[in-house]
């Protein structure tokens, strides 16, 4: 079998490309997923099986959001579940695109579980803020349940922007690939951090006290509708530029 770091060199030679990538999920999840996959693949699991992995990193996490009483342990626990499953989450990608043995099913598992994942994270925080917090006001109630729609809209207007897109692109001549390979925009980057899903984890490391968690949360939610209403602009005119054609 071959060792740990040729297969780490082999899995960073099988990356997705930086593009329209964060500078978290580029220097923190990655690499942290990079080194799991290799891990995985010297215990022989598949791709599947690592993101069962991650899915009961990330559902454990929620639970405990969801039923314990906010300290500052249970925030440091809870953040440390999702991170973990957010890095096996980049691990079973790397896997499959290692080892060949991805598939629509892979495929399929895994976006099941992340949409899983941002239903049950608002709601868990919904549960916490009526079981557990002083809120100031029932309003406050209302704020996962505006997360969560937020959340939801964009991962599936974004999956059905990449899936019309594969289709509308079908059967068309493949555009010439000569010169060289566009340069990743490390401001793009850096603007796309607060949209990324292991920046929102940080705020759990806040739980620990109540006011200071409901305004980060708040924060994130205004901030996660604003790139929303950008996002949707944005795949709607690449939509009906893709018409055009």
């Amino acid at each position: 079998m071959e060792s740990t770091g040729t297969v780490l060199r082999e899995l960073r030679g099988a990356q997705k490309t930086a593009k329209g990538v964060s500078l978290y999920s580029r220097y923190v999840n990655r690499p942290a997923g990079r080194i799991f996959a290799a891990a995985a693949f010297r215990l022989g699991m598949t791709p599947n099986q690592v993101t069962l992995v991650s899915a009961a990193f990330t559902f454990a996490s929620i639970a405990a959001l969801a039923l314990a009483r906010p300290t500052w342990g249970l925030a440091v626990l809870v953040w440390l579940g999702l991170v973990v499953g957010f890095a096996l989450d980049s691990a079973d990608g790397q896997l499959a695109r290692l080892t060949g043995r991805g598939g629509p099913d892979g495929e399929w598992l895994d976006h099941v579980v992340d949409c899983a994942k941002m239903i049950l994270v608002h709601t868990a925080v919904l549960i916490s803020f009526q079981r557990s917090f002083a809120l100031p006001a029932d309003g406050w109630l209302l704020l996962p349940l505006g997360f969560l729609f937020v959340a939801v809209l964009t991962f599936c207007a974004g999956l059905l922007r990449e899936q019309l897109g594969k289709a509308a692109a079908a059967g068309r001549p493949e555009p010439d690939g000569g010169g060289p390979p566009q340069a990743v925009s490390r401001l793009r980057a850096v603007a796309l951090l607060p949209a990324d899903y292991g920046v929102f984890c940080l705020v759990f490391l806040l739980l620990g006290d109540e006011t200071a968690f409901r305004i980060g949360y708040a924060a994130l939610a205004a901030v996660h509708a604003l790139f929303l209403v950008a996002f949707l602009a944005k795949w709607f005119r690449e939509l009906k530029a893709l018409r055009a054609h």
